[in-house]
C-alpha cells in the first residue's frame, strides 16, 4: 500500500507544471500626452503639451484643447501685429511652452502662427 501511494505521489509530482512566474514589477509612471501626471510619482504635476507646430492653426488648438488646455494665446510670427481672424489661414511655427512640457492645465499655451502665404 505505502508503495502504490509514494508511486502515485511521484506520478502527480511529474504531473503538475511549475508555478507560473512571478508577473514583474509594474512600468514607472510615464507622462502622456494629454493625461494628467500621477501624483507621488517623480514627474511633476499637470498635463503633457503636445507638439503643434506646422499644424494648421485650428487643428492645434484643437489638439491642446483635447489634451485639457483651453487657456489659449496666440500671436503673429512675423512680428507684424495681425489678429489671427480665420485660423485655418495660419500655421503654427512655434509654441510656447515647447512640446513634452508637463504644464498645469490652468496655465497658457501660446501659440506663434504665420499665413500660409507669409
Amino acid at each position: 500500500m505505502r508503495k502504490a501511494l509514494l508511486v502515485g505521489l511521484l506520478m502527480l509530482a511529474a504531473c503538475s507544471s511549475p508555478p507560473p512566474p512571478a508577473p514583474p514589477p509594474p512600468a514607472p509612471a510615464e507622462a502622456v500626452v494629454g493625461q494628467t501626471v500621477v501624483p507621488g510619482t517623480k514627474a511633476p504635476s499637470g498635463h503633457v503639451v503636445p507638439d503643434v507646430t506646422g499644424k494648421n492653426h485650428q487643428e492645434a488648438q484643437d489638439t491642446l484643447q483635447a489634451s485639457g488646455f483651453y487657456k489659449l494665446k496666440e500671436e503673429d510670427a512675423t512680428g507684424r501685429s495681425r489678429a489671427l481672424i480665420i485660423d485655418r489661414n495660419w500655421v503654427v511655427v512655434e509654441q510656447v511652452p515647447r512640446a513634452g512640457t508637463v504644464l498645469d492645465p490652468k496655465e497658457p499655451v501660446t501659440l506663434k502662427s504665420k499665413k500660409y502665404s507669409d
